[in-house]
C-alpha cells in the first residue's frame, strides 16, 4: 500500500475548516494529516488540532523583520514536518511568488466565492450588492496571482431573500466544510478533475 500523502494545514483562527479535514483523513482516506501550523500563537484552533491529536505549530510573523524571513520559517517548518501537500484554511497571509513556487501543485486553498468572482475579500457583500442568484465557495491550487489558480471544485448555495453578508456567510462555511474535504481526498488519490457540490446534495462530479 502506498505511503499516505503528509498534509500539512495552515491555519490563522478558529480552524472550522482544518478540524472537518483532519477528522476526514483517517480509514482509507490517501491522506494523514502532520501539521497544523498558525502565523498566530494564540489562534483558536492550535487547541482544536492537539485535541485532535495532530502535531502543532507557531511562526509568528510579526517576529521576523521582512516576510521573506517569514516564509524562509514557514518553510523549514513544514519542510521539517516533510508535509507533501499543504491546505490553508483561514490562514490570513499573502503569500510571495517564490513561496509559491517552491510549492507550486502542492498548495491548495479554500475561497468563499465561486472564483473567479470575487478575488480577495468582501466576497458575500459583494455578491449581494451585485444581485448574484447564488454565491458558494471554491477550492483552487495556490498560484502566485491571488485567489487565480486552477480551480478544483465549487459548491453553490442559492442566495435568499433578505440574505445579510453574514447570514450568506454562514451557509457558505456550511458548504466549505463538505467541499475542502472532498477535494482534498481527490487531490491525495491523484485526481484533480473539478467537482461541484450543489447545497442540499451529497455530492456531484
Amino acid at each position: 500500500m502506498a505511503e499516505p500523502v503528509r498534509v500539512a494545514i495552515l491555519i490563522s483562527g478558529s480552524g472550522s475548516n482544518m478540524v472537518r479535514l483532519v477528522e476526514s483523513m483517517t480509514g482509507d482516506h490517501p491522506a494523514r494529516p502532520v501539521l497544523v501550523l498558525s502565523n498566530v500563537p494564540d489562534a483558536g484552533g492550535l487547541a482544536r488540532a492537539r485535541d485532535l491529536g495532530v502535531p502543532t505549530a507557531v511562526v509568528d510573523h510579526r517576529a521576523y523583520p521582512d516576510r521573506a524571513a517569514f516564509e524562509a520559517a514557514l518553510h523549514d517548518r513544514l519542510a521539517s514536518a516533510r508535509a507533501d501537500l499543504i491546505c490553508l484554511a483561514g490562514f490570513m497571509r499573502v503569500l510571495t511568488a517564490p513561496f509559491v513556487a517552491r510549492w507550486q501543485g502542492r498548495m491548495l486553498n479554500i475561497h468563499p466565492s465561486l472564483l473567479p468572482k470575487y478575488r480577495g475579500l468582501d466576497t458575500h457583500a459583494r455578491a449581494l450588492a451585485a444581485g448574484d442568484a447564488e454565491a458558494g465557495c471554491s477550492v483552487h491550487e495556490v498560484t502566485p496571482d491571488l485567489d487565480a489558480g486552477p480551480v478544483l471544485g465549487q459548491a453553490r448555495v442559492p442566495v435568499l431573500p433578505g440574505d445579510t453578508p453574514e447570514s450568506l456567510a454562514r451557509r457558505v462555511l456550511e458548504q466549505e466544510h463538505r467541499l475542502y474535504p472532498e477535494v482534498l481526498r481527490r487531490v491525495a488519490a491523484g485526481d484533480r478533475r473539478a467537482v461541484t457540490i450543489d447545497a442540499g446534495q451529497s455530492g456531484g462530479g
